[in-house]
């Protein structure tokens, strides 16, 4: 029976339909290239280093790197003008889009996303994340910063080396403002804690757990074998968060993505990390979402911004509960 859930996050409305699954060719297959051309060679691998500016910071052992962090060669925001918006007309309104845009290596090797990560060199990415964005609330003018990893064409990548981006922005976007109201709506104690507590007595949507860190399908879930990663000890800011707690959420993404390339294989997928503004304080828990690119959104959802789920997320966590946890 297909179902109306309400993500309590951003307050709309996702279909659940579990019938639609069962039609030919539910998943898009993953496209086989990333990277239009193959024979340069790749700006992230060691030794290819002056193909990118100077790095920003550089995790390892000295003489070599395990992390690295560089500017962006084609930035969506860079500069340091202040967000001033100005209306150029009846419907024309533009502002300004200085900030910071940085690619963060994730490893040097080209193969090893994140789920083929050490538990060491995880924790170094989660470091390198912290820093970084520490870094960037510090900066005049900057208000928020977004980071994310994207992995597959599908998702968005266009150098097949496994990488994320960071990127520091003058303005709150729409997405952490709905989230964030989603919060202050929400009545009682922290919405994700409360959410936490609850999916641990159902059982049935938790992927993953431990004393740090609990990852689940959620109940809203709006597309297929989507996760959220929540760590347990409350903290509106990643930035602020110990190192113990960065590495179990690290830990914990390498644990339910080797899940997931092992139940569904090579699939792409994006990673996305909401923390609440630099300066904002109650009420907000931050968090990871893990979207596996599966589907490809049609008219319907881009004409009423309600997903529709062929795969219900209890049904999910018992695929992904096949695969012992590496």
């Amino acid at each position: 029976m297909n179902q109306l859930r309400l993500d309590p996050l951003t307050g709309r409305w996702v279909v659940v339909s579990m019938e639609r699954a069962e039609r030919p060719a539910a998943f898009a297959p993953r496209s086989v290239a990333v990277q239009a051309d193959t024979t340069r060679p790749c700006p992230f691998c060691p030794g290819h280093e002056e193909a990118m500016p100077p790095a920003l910071e550089t995790y390892g052992a000295s003489g070599s790197w395990s992390v690295r962090v560089v500017p962006n060669l084609y930035p969506a925001f860079e500069g340091d003008q202040p967000f001033v918006v100005e209306h150029r007309g009846p419907v024309f309104t533009q502002a300004t889009a200085g900030g910071i845009h940085e690619v963060l290596v994730l490893s040097p090797s080209h193969d090893d996303g994140w789920d083929a990560l050490s538990d060491d060199q995880a924790g170094l990415v989660m470091a390198a994340i912290r820093d970084r964005v520490e870094e960037h609330s510090t900066i005049p003018g900057l208000r928020y910063s977004q980071v994310i990893v994207n992995s597959g064409r599908e998702a968005g990548a266009s150098v097949e080396h496994p990488h994320g981006q960071l990127l520091g922005m003058s303005f709150v976007p729409r997405e952490l403002a709905e989230e964030q109201a989603g919060f202050a709506r929400f009545a009682g104690r922290c919405l994700l804690c409360t959410t936490a507590d609850a999916e641990e007595d159902a059982g049935h949507r938790v992927v993953y757990a431990d004393e740090r860190v609990l990852v689940i399908c959620p109940f809203w879930s709006g597309t297929p074998f989507e996760m959220l990663v929540i760590p347990r000890v409350h903290s509106s800011h990643l930035f602020r968060t110990g190192p113990t707690d960065l590495m179990a959420v690290a830990r914990s993404i390498r644990s339910v993505l080797h899940q997931l390339r092992h139940r569904l294989g090579d699939v792409a997928y994006n990673i996305v990390f909401h923390a609440a503004p630099y300066r904002a304080q109650e009420p907000y828990h931050w968090h990871v979402h893990i979207w596996p690119k599966l589907t490809t959104l049609a008219g319907f959802e881009l004409g009423t911004g309600v997903l529709i789920n062929i795969v219900p997320p209890e049904q999910a966590t018992e695929d992904l509960r096949l695969v012992v946890p590496a």
